[in-house]
């Protein structure tokens, strides 16, 4: 066989192994509810679920994924200016963390996981994203709000965070229609005289969509990272983002992204048979280019 045909022969071959490789759905992602105690209290092995203290049974996170929040919402932002929800979406995705200011522990652990995560990352707050925590306490205020807002912002430095990084009070109607919509479930413990809730953030779409949940008080900035790329359909991140998200998957019972074996060898299938056309069509070209002599020859006739 002529090297022009070997060419035309693996150039089909190589679209065709390309399209093959890369013509595959995306795996449906329904709706989940976490509702894992939190950090500090574990369940022996074998134990019930009704031995659990009752308010760890009542709260957990309802993944409303594809749901909206009510962004006509009224709140308090640190300075005591009445704001709606809805002046911190429009134009960025929005990372939104539930915690109230005068937590003992685990709300702290949050804001602090979360301001280490988003130290690591390139993107911006303000530029390409924003960060609302709203406390979930009607008895905060903007006093709080305000020196909670100061103390994050000490561990998260970063251009761009004191306009981006907003800290909301409310009253108790305005908490529980946005932590309804988002799935949060929380409860008052009379024996301890502080509220039981879960730990995680969540990331929303500019238009106010509940797009992602990640889970715990440690958060992986690439997990974030991703996350934020999604939420904002590839307006942030970079073209690298897009591919490897091709590769890493969200999982909504972890609240994080792995890799997608059989996605990542259909890449690197892909790329290989890439490789592999480009070279024939490099040797095909080098042998048809006259050499030298031939050139030599062409002159003296």
């Amino acid at each position: 066989m002529s090297p022009v045909r070997i060419l035309g022969a693996v150039r089909g071959w190589a679209f065709l192994s390309f399209v093959a490789f890369m013509c595959f759905g995306r795996v449906p992602e329904a709706a989940q509810s976490i509702a894992a105690p939190p950090p500090g209290y574990k369940q022996d092995p074998g134990t019930p679920s009704s031995t659990m203290p009752a308010p760890l049974r009542e709260i957990g996170f309802d993944q409303n994924i594809d749901g909206t929040v009510p962004l006509d919402t009224v709140f308090r932002d640190e300075s005591g200016r009445t704001v709606r929800l809805g002046e911190y979406f429009g134009k960025r995705p929005v990372v939104m963390v539930f915690a109230y200011y005068d937590c003992p522990m685990l709300c702290t652990l949050v804001v602090n996981g979360l301001a280490s995560a988003l130290g690591v990352m390139s993107l911006e707050p303000h530029r390409d994203f924003e960060i609302v925590t709203v406390s979930f306490n009607p008895a905060d205020t903007p006093a709080g709000a305000a020196a909670k807002k100061a103390a994050a912002l000490t561990r998260y430095n970063r251009t761009g965070a004191a306009e981006g990084w907003h800290f909301l009070t409310g009253d108790q109607e305005s908490i529980a229609r946005l932590t309804r919509a988002a799935g949060f479930r929380y409860t008052w413990d009379a024996a301890t005289r502080q509220f039981a809730h879960p730990s995680g953030i969540v990331v929303l779409t500019p238009e106010g969509r509940l797009a992602r949940y990640l889970f715990g008080i440690e958060y992986g900035p690439r997990d974030l990272r991703f996350a934020l790329v999604e939420a904002s359909s590839g307006r942030v991140g970079s073209k690298v983002d897009a591919l490897l998200l091709f590769c890493y998957h969200y999982d909504p019972a972890t609240g994080r992204y792995g890799l997608v074996i059989m996605r990542t060898i259909r890449v690197a299938g892909a790329a290989t048979v890439v490789a592999l056309a480009a070279f024939i069509t490099i040797m095909v070209r080098r042998e048809r280019a006259p050499g030298p002599h031939e050139k030599d020859i062409d002159r003296q006739v």
